[in-house]
This record gives C-alpha cells, sequence and structure tokens, in this order.
C-alpha cells in the first residue's frame, strides 16, 4: 500500500505539474532579452481533481491538488532593503499542494498531503530554491533544494521533524544548462510554443536528482472543460522507465489550451497500478475572474 500511494502521488503531481524543457537556444533569449508578462501573472490559482481506475474500480476520486503561482515585486521589499534604497529582485513564486481525499481514505485509509513551494528568478525562469512536506499517514519528512549555479551543483536536504537526531539525507548533483524543478516546470512550459510534432529534451531535478527525459508535442484536439469547448493541445513527456523520475513501465499525456496561457486542463496517465485521470475543475486568474 505505501508503493501505491507514493506511486499515486507521484502520477498525480507529475501529471499536473509536467516536466521542465530545455529550450533552443533562440528561445531562451527571447525570454531574458525582453521580459514580458507570463501566462500566469500577475496571479494564479488552479484546483485538480484526481480519478483513479482498476479493474472494477472505477471513477474513484482520490485527491485534489491546488496550484498558486505569483510574482513577488521588487516593491514588497522588507525595510532592510529600502533602507539600503535598492530594489529587491522580482521573484516567481509557485507553490503546490495534494490531499488525499474520498474513496481511497475510506476503503485503503491512505492519507497523504505534500506541499510544495518553488522560487523561480522570472527573467531567466531559473529555480533557485524548492521546499517540500512531505506527510503518508504518520509518516513526515521536510526537504530543501538550494540550486546554486555559480558553484554547478543542486544540494538536496531531506529531514525528519520527528526525529531531529536522525542524520539528514543529503543528495548533490551536478547543474549543467536549464534545469528546473518539478514545481516550476510546468510553468516554465507554459512559456514555450507547443507545436504538434515538436520534440524537447527535458531537465528536471527531484529529490536532488537530475533526469533527463524525452517529451513530444502530439495533436491538437478540442475538448470539454471547465473553461468550456476549448483547443487543446496534447504533450506526452516520458517519465516512465529506467533512468526516469517513474520507474516501470507507463504513459503519460497532458493537453494545455492551445492559446496564451497554456492552462493544463486534463491529464491522464496508465501504468500498471491502474490509470489516473486529472481533470481542471476550478480556476481564479488575476484574482478576479473565477472559472468552473
Amino acid at each position: 500500500m505505501r508503493r501505491l500511494t507514493r506511486v499515486l502521488f507521484l502520477v498525480l503531481l507529475l501529471s499536473a505539474l509536467a516536466l521542465a524543457v530545455a529550450p533552443p537556444p533562440d528561445e531562451s533569449a527571447r525570454l531574458m532579452d525582453a521580459r514580458t508578462p507570463l501566462p500566469f501573472e500577475p496571479a494564479e490559482e488552479l484546483v485538480y481533481e484526481g480519478e483513479f481506475s482498476r479493474a472494477l474500480l472505477r471513477g474513484l476520486n482520490v485527491a485534489e491538488l491546488r496550484f498558486t503561482a505569483e510574482l513577488t515585486p521588487s516593491s514588497q521589499a522588507g525595510p532592510e532593503t529600502k533602507q539600503k534604497s535598492e530594489a529587491a529582485p522580482s521573484r516567481l513564486i509557485f507553490k503546490a499542494e495534494a490531499i488525499s481525499k474520498g474513496l481511497l481514505q475510506k476503503l485503503f485509509n491512505v492519507n497523504f498531503r505534500q506541499h510544495i513551494e518553488s522560487t523561480v528568478e522570472p527573467d531567466s525562469f531559473n529555480v533557485l530554491q524548492t521546499t517540500k512536506l512531505d506527510q503518508q499517514g504518520s509518516r513526515l519528512r521536510t526537504s530543501e533544494a538550494i540550486f546554486d549555479r555559480q558553484e554547478g551543483k543542486v544540494v538536496w536536504t531531506e529531514r525528519d521533524p520527528k526525529n531531529p537526531a536522525r542524520e539528514p539525507r543529503v543528495v548533490t548533483s551536478e547543474l549543467k544548462g536549464s534545469v528546473q524543478d518539478i514545481m516550476s516546470a510546468i510553468y516554465f512550459l507554459r512559456t514555450q510554443t507547443l507545436t504538434p510534432g515538436k520534440t524537447f529534451d527535458l531537465a528536471v531535478s527531484d529529490s536532488g536528482k537530475v533526469y533527463t527525459v524525452p517529451v513530444r508535442v502530439v495533436e491538437k484536439k478540442r475538448l470539454k472543460t471547465v473553461l468550456g469547448q476549448v483547443q487543446t493541445v496534447r504533450v506526452d513527456p516520458s517519465i516512465f522507465g529506467e533512468g526516469r523520475p517513474l520507474a516501470g513501465r507507463g504513459s503519460m499525456s497532458i493537453w494545455f489550451t492551445d492559446d496564451a496561457r497554456h492552462i493544463p486542463v486534463r491529464a491522464h496517465i496508465n501504468n500498471e497500478l491502474g490509470t489516473m485521470d486529472i481533470k481542471l475543475k476550478k480556476a481564479t486568474i488575476g484574482k478576479l475572474e473565477k472559472l468552473g
């Protein structure tokens, strides 16, 4: 059951978050040369529902996922910065929370909660720091990843708050080029051009390791969503297999709105444990517009 919980959670999280794309040089330069508003600025909240199916178990509502994105402007600098008459740099703050619910809890007594926060430099879209709280039943872990591009490494440290005397786990990996975490990845992908037939190499860091994953943009399709009937584009990242974030056999597809916002509206995952469907059920854009 613990393995089921871990895979279910990772699938839920990755399906909604996708993976980071290492862009071609011309696209990277475009992001850095001209600071234009990003699709999720100044603020955005997306709420998803996850349904699990296996054999006779069909469409079990098992989890809710909530994602927020917000640009923290330099005007929000602290007192010390203001006294020095120096503007604090803007930061993109991405947050995600996933909690178990519904029949997953009732039938299997499975409870999990994970909260992730990612801090990103908006001009280069480089991730600076990732913090995570991971609770599965009575098990609790906290972790922090620091991305040091001057040293060319990411250092991930995990601790057990219930046992402070326990030695923390530390994993260090080399950083090369554009590497995201699983939180910042989906937002970075949303800034890119998604054209059917296009393929990418993905670089994503999780738990101190850096993975390279192929992804392809498959097709356009019109879907019924909480946003209405919308044109979408399907993206298939290969996250299963040896040397990938998830071991074993499986497949995954994500549908983004085919517009300037590239909102992820649906994801489907199929692996040895069953299938998972994740759908957008509510969107709040700019703290004003509520959909769903």
